[in-house]
């Protein structure tokens, strides 16, 4: 018989787990965030630990910070604004949630939002409604509140000012999660426009040099750079001479190889290895096992598909789960 782990309340718009702590953050229209934790590490139960009202507005994406960092999620708002909470000890024993900043956007609103770390640094990531990216780098480590705007850029690889505004409906960020000390900071991004030149997945990685973001690749062959894309996801690499790239679109799920080692214009080759289909409607939600061996992807369908490729390089479907019919 199937056993329930959690009842969440009505009107819970969004999710994000910590993998690390066994925790699930919950954000909810009313503009609720709950957490939620298993008392016994060994019990498959949860229990609501804390719930208190973070906005005004529906929260619409629940991110938890990097546990290096502490116990803290961020939040994004549907008016736009980026909330961090943080997890304290109150009076010697009891825990509290408090507002580590807010970051207001009055000409934009922010569609996703991911944090990366670097050997030295927790770096966060937000996409925009207006095409642009803002890159944030946290200046102490030991205080959530203590954020600076590294850079802010549009996702295009042209030097050339676009025309005209774009309006993005969706965005989705991945970071590299790799982080040695040699190895720059990089992610990749795409949007869902109505400007072609913004929505294809870039990579982006910083110049140490100069201080500065560059476009090193585009996960898009030439007669698909205007496709919209509605999520993206790095794998771990634990021994691949080559990266890997999952782009969800409107044509399917395409698998990249990314090379490892730039040209003389600093580019790096891709490769598109496989496109991944099934899935009836927009592939909004992807994500890699620890291995970098499977990926998960969930879509407008209410179908989640594993799907992993054969000692030959053969993508195929290894599991399709449903929700059961009442």
């Amino acid at each position: 018989m199937e056993k329930s782990l959690l009842t969440l309340e009505k009107g819970t718009n969004c999710s994000s787990w910590n993998y690390c702590n066994q925790r699930l953050a919950t954000g909810s229209t009313q503009g609720s965030l709950t957490i939620f934790d298993s008392p016994d590490p060994d019990s498959s139960s949860f229990t609501c630990t804390s719930k208190f009202r973070a906005h005004e507005a529906s929260i619409v994406k629940v991110v938890w910070v990097p546990p290096e960092y502490g116990d803290a999620v961020a939040c994004i708002c549907g008016d736009g604004t980026v909330s961090i909470w943080e997890e304290v000890v109150q009076d010697g024993q009891s825990l509290k949630w408090n507002l580590c900043n807010r970051f207001e956007s009055n000409s934009s609103q922010v569609l996703d939002l991911q944090f990366g770390l670097s050997s030295t640094s927790l770096k966060m990531v937000t996409a925009c409604s207006n095409g642009h990216v803002r890159v944030y780098e946290l200046l102490d480590l030991l205080d959530l509140k203590k954020w600076q705007l590294q850079a802010e850029f549009q996702n295009v690889t042209d030097s050339v000012p676009i025309s005209g505004k774009p309006s993005c409906l969706s965005a989705s960020i991945s970071w590299n999660p790799q982080r040695g000390e040699s190895q720059p900071s990089s992610f990749v991004l795409g949007f869902n426009s109505d400007m072609p030149q913004f929505n294809s997945s870039k990579v982006w990685e910083f110049d140490e040099a100069h201080q500065r973001w560059l476009p090193v690749a585009e996960l898009a062959l030439p007669g698909d750079t205007g496709d919209q894309v509605y999520s993206v996801a790095w794998a771990q690499n634990i021994g691949r001479p080559y990266e890997v790239v999952a782009v969800g679109s409107s044509k399917g799920i395409a698998i990249w190889h990314l090379g490892l080692n730039p040209d003389t214009d600093g580019r790096l080759s891709v490769e598109k290895v496989a496109l991944l289909s099934g899935h009836e409607g927009e592939v909004w939600e992807m994500e890699w096992d620890m291995g970098g061996m499977t990926l998960a992807t969930a879509g407008s369908d209410g179908v989640v598909r594993l799907w992993q490729s054969n000692l030959n390089g053969v993508w195929h479907e290894q599991a399709t789960l449903e929700t059961a019919s009442a």
